[in-house]
């Protein structure tokens, strides 16, 4: 008889129906888990939707409360993820009409903010120039992302940098699977319209050289106008 110890698979991470009984019970931990298991997705859909990261933070915190209060109401005929979506959507929806009544706007201001379109952090054996290309390339992504009409971001945002399937999109706003596609789909065409437009206008300023560049240039030229015959003559030969 094997006296060997048999080895013990550890357990995985609790699934999101048993991470809500335990939250129902008070269990703070799995509350703690849980935000982090879906910080990034819900923070996403609330900046997408305020365009706004302080607002969005806010949002997000307050749909937390309101589903550790209410968590004894999931009962599980959707995703959590699904729940969790739909609550931070009302409360965004509720904080835009609260600024419409109060401001008499139909829109909230765009404020700068971060959404992670691009990597997240740049390979340490990056250059530094490639790194401050790589921010200034997510920087436009994120103006023509956030210049989106907010029916077609959302999708957007969901389908392309969340991954969710359509299915799960359709669920958490409530419309039919093949309005999900046509507006994914009209969101990449409006999106490709706005940055081919943005490279046309850049066009004119590749190698660039006016300016200081211009000035600098004809200053040494003229510089070397009046330089010794003999010197020119160097440089010249040099050549």
């Amino acid at each position: 008889m094997s006296t060997r110890a048999e080895s013990v698979t550890p357990p995985g991470p609790p699934d999101d129906r048993t991470l809500a009984l335990r939250i129902g019970g008070g269990d703070r931990s799995a509350f703690e888990l849980l935000m982090r298991r879906y910080n990034r997705r819900l923070y996403r859909l609330a900046r997408t939707c305020l365009r706004d990261d302080s607002e969005a933070k806010d949002v997000l915190q307050e749909a937390y409360l309101c589903a550790y209060r209410s968590i004894g109401q999931f009962r599980g005929e959707s995703a959590l993820s699904t729940w969790l979506s739909r609550l931070v959507l009302n409360e965004c929806n509720a904080r835009l009409r609260r600024s419409s009544r109060r401001e008499n706007i139909v829109s909230i201001v765009s404020a700068e903010g971060h959404m992670d379109v691009c990597s997240q952090v740049a390979a340490e054996e990056e250059s530094p120039d490639h790194a401050i290309g790589r921010a200034q390339m997510r920087s436009v992504l994120e103006r023509k992302v956030g210049e989106l009409p907010e029916i077609f971001r959302l999708v957007f945002v969901m389908r392309s940098i969340e991954e969710l399937s359509i299915q799960e999109i359709a669920a958490i706003l409530s419309i039919t699977e093949e309005t999900v596609r046509s507006r994914y789909f009209r969101a990449k065409g409006m999106l490709r319209e706005s940055l081919a437009k943005e490279i046309d206008l850049a066009e004119g300023d590749i190698f660039e050289f006016g300016g200081r560049c211009c000035d600098e240039m004809v200053g040494r030229v003229l510089t070397g106008l009046d330089a010794p015959d003999a010197d020119i003559a160097g440089i010249d030969s040099a050549s």
